[in-house]
């Protein structure tokens, strides 16, 4: 319509324009183009003859330029006018129905900034990108209305309402031509799943389709064949049916699997040796005359790519092919290796370090100035910079300088290692809780980790002061020092305690870690009402005191301090009481730790955890109440009240007395996945179970009650998600958990929370 009056108004104008000379040029409501500028994007100027193929032109050239919504042109005895009507501004923009809590996604769709101009057609491109997004997803029949309201400044303000479609389900999935491998096994690669009864559960399949993936899934499918030998198994492109009444759909796929190929040959092709080829036999994992597999063949190549960059090739190639016979079906494995030259470090660099200091950056790096390149080196280095808890994250990357040198730059950005408390809070256990306290692991950038603690609530209170050193004067010693008052009220007594400790430890390796501590403590008992007690059992309450050295190793590989993926965490530690003091007795910890990123295998940051602790105690003399184990809350079996499990027994009044375990078990099973990664938060699935036992001690045993000998074993498990969040103020866990099977007098809880604690 507006072409129609813009050609109607030309015409009319052209039969006053002939001849017409121009006086002067104006143009009114242009803001975004200036008069000067203006004035140069048209053909004529002030004295020249006015046409109107010029006027039509000039008009042509302000519309191209995406700032007017219309322009018509006035003249009055050679005078010209140009008016302009410009786009409103769009000052606002949004999305709802989809994808509302993920900013990065909705600015990768909407690509429309605040102060962009209003433009109908970058709008419409807009809806496009939104609805090919949702059938990328699967989702068909969607339907994107662009909403636009006028505010009161003059901008417009643009709304994406986003109705979703309807998922299509993959109802069937088979596949032709099948022989050698199981169909069951494709459901562990493939994107596309045929659903499943209650596929909403976890760990069931929800058999949404997936259209983006729908040309990898065949892929998939013969890279597993090829794990297994299948070097010329083909898979087409799956058939698929969809009823869009009903939003179903059935696939199928039409497979050739063809003859396993076995490995005939492992050729090793140095182009310069440099590395004995007996040497790199040995990383190499396939194995002559069996079933090619191609997942250990891109390893191998990895790993000799390791082995050869360790010894100072930054640079080096490792090209692997295959030459097959189709009539024998084996195959030749080839690795064609490169070296290139070796390479020294010229330089590191550290950056975005604000507070931490240089030196406590290099000390975890293993590769200096003038040492030779070294890919193991690099890597360990990242994890050692990852396990401190420095930093939030950590890349080291390699700068070349010419063939023979180059510098690392190790950047870094500083995560929160303090905090000062001051206030009040909610304790899953302790009720509500009052605190002072100022704690950092990384004091002034030092590494040096001290911290106090003033701490009141209803069952607790602590009062500490603590200073450790993990690299005394930067060697691979280290050491610790604390002193503290604590009063701890548990279900039947209060256990008052004051001490002090000490101890000293030595880096052996890079992962390997010894220490050797003493401490001294007074503990006392109070509120444990003497009077409905038996007689056996008030003499667990006699004060004591307990002067202990604690002898212990760790290995930790992990790659980070708070969110490990990758590696285990080891320790075992010996724990000797009796020196001088009442107290009297033996104890052994044990803990294992492993993670698992899964992402490479996935596509997804999905972490699996299994955390375990073993401890063990033995009576030498005199193994008080408050030394024995419990089992409950965080470090054990979650939604069991802490230290509420233990073996027991009936008093002759009929009440339940604990008495404590001296061997007690628990692990944990645990997946991770983002939930909200702007905000650095993730939800986890975990499952814990766990077991303790312990008997009555001789000299307590009265009429019914158990004597020594009489082992009780208790066994407890649940499971329960938790939410872990980097906050500001560090790592917090937010933890809800359900008791499975809880007996009757289990003391049970649904909600608990860590403060600084790694995931």
């Amino acid at each position: 319509m507006i072409r129609f009056w813009l050609a109607l108004f030309t015409f009319l104008l052209s039969t006053q324009l002939l001849g017409t000379t121009i006086n002067s040029i104006k143009f009114e409501g242009m803001v975004h183009i200036s008069q000067s500028v203006a004035k140069r994007m048209i053909d004529f100027k002030v004295g020249d003859t006015l046409s109107d193929e010029a006027v039509d032109k000039g008009i042509k050239t302000f519309f191209k330029q995406g700032y007017f919504s219309d322009i018509w042109v006035e003249e009055d005895a050679g005078n010209l006018i140009f008016h302009f009507k410009e786009k409103p501004i769009i000052s606002k923009v949004e999305m709802k129905g989809y994808k509302e809590n993920d900013e990065e996604a909705q600015s990768a769709l909407l690509q429309i900034k605040k102060g962009a101009m209003y433009d109908e057609k970058r709008l419409e491109s807009v809806k496009k990108r939104i609805i090919d997004a949702l059938s990328q997803e699967g989702k068909i029949d969607s339907v994107v209305e662009i909403e636009t309201e006028q505010l009161d400044n003059g901008s417009v303000k643009v709304t994406f309402r986003v109705n979703e479609g309807e998922n299509i389900l993959i109802e069937e999935l088979k596949f032709s031509g099948t022989k050698g491998l199981d169909p069951e096994l494709f459901d562990g690669v493939l994107a596309n799943k045929e659903h499943q009864w209650m596929g909403w559960f976890w760990g069931r399949n929800d058999g949404k389709m997936q259209l983006a993936q729908m040309q990898y899934d065949p892929l998939r499918i013969r890279d597993l064949y090829m794990q297994y030998g299948y070097l010329d198994a083909r898979v087409d492109e799956p058939f698929v049916r969809v009823d869009f009444d009903h939003y179903t759909a059935q696939m199928s796929y039409q497979l050739i699997e063809g003859e396993v190929y076995r490995v005939n040959d492992i050729i090793l092709q140095q182009r310069v040796e440099v590395m004995d080829d007996k040497a790199l036999r040995d990383v190499i994992k396939l194995k002559m005359n069996e079933a090619f597999n191609i997942k250990t063949f891109r390893e191998d190549s990895e790993r000799i790519k390791t082995a050869i960059a360790d010894l100072g090739y930054a640079f080096v190639q490792v090209v692997p092919d295959l030459r097959k016979d189709k009539e024998k079906k084996t195959v030749e494995v080839i690795y064609s290796i490169q070296p290139g030259e070796k390479v020294r470090i010229r330089n590191v660099i550290i950056a975005g370090n604000s507070r931490t200091l240089d030196r406590i950056v290099r000390r975890e790096l293993y590769l200096g100035p003038g040492d030779m390149y070294n890919l193991t080196d690099l890597k360990d280095s990242r994890n050692s910079l990852g396990r401190t808890g420095y930093f939030e994250n950590t890349t080291i990357e390699e700068k070349r300088i010419d063939t023979h040198t180059m510098d690392l730059i190790v950047k870094v950005k500083e995560a929160p290692t303090g905090n000062i408390q001051l206030g009040g809070g909610y304790g899953s256990y302790g009720g509500i809780l009052l605190t002072v306290g100022v704690n950092d692991r990384n004091i002034f950038g030092s590494g040096i980790n001290m911290g106090i603690k003033l701490e009141k609530s209803q069952l607790t209170q602590n009062y500490s002061f603590n200073i450790s050193n993990p690299r005394l004067n930067d060697s691979d010693f280290s050491g610790n020092f604390s002193i503290y008052h604590s009063s701890y009220q548990y279900n039947d007594y209060t256990v008052n305690s004051e001490g002090i400790s000490l101890g000293t430890g030595h880096r052996f390796t890079r992962h390997i870690t010894g220490y050797l501590g003493y401490s001294y403590a007074d503990t006392g008992y109070q509120d444990y009402a003497s009077s409905v007690f038996d007689s056996y059992y008030a003499v667990f309450f006699e004060g004591y005191s307990k002067s202990s050295i604690t002898v212990s190793a760790t290995f930790d590989n992990t790659d980070d301090y708070y969110l490990p993926r990758e590696g285990f965490v080891a320790s075992q530690s010996f724990e000797r009481s009796g020196i001088g003091a009442d107290a009297d007795y033996f104890k052994s910890r044990t803990t294992f730790n492993a993670y698992k990123g899964l992402k490479p295998l996935i596509g997804v940051d999905i972490i699996a955890r299994y955390k375990a602790r073993y401890n063990h105690a033995e009576d030498k003399g005199y193994l008080p109440l408050a030394e024995r184990f419990y089992m409950g809350g965080m470090r054990s079996v979650r939604g069991y009240q802490s230290y509420s499990l233990a073996p027991s027994y009936v008093d002759e009044n009929g009440n339940q007395r604990r008495i404590g375990g001296k061997q007690t078990f628990s692990n944990n099973f645990e997946l991770s996945a983002p939930l909200l990664p702007k905000a650095r938060m993730r939800l986890a699935a975990f499952y814990d179970w766990g077991w303790i036992t312990g008997s009555v001690p001789q000299h307590v045993a009265y009429n019914n009650i158990p004597t020594e000998g009489n082992e009780q074993d208790i066994t407890r498990s649940s499971y329960g998600l938790s939410l872990e969040w980097f906050s500001p103020m560090g790592p917090i866990q937010l933890i809800y958990a359900n008791a499975i099977n809880p007996q009757p007098g289990d003391r049970t809880t649904h909600f608990e929370f860590t403060i600084g604690q790694r995931f």
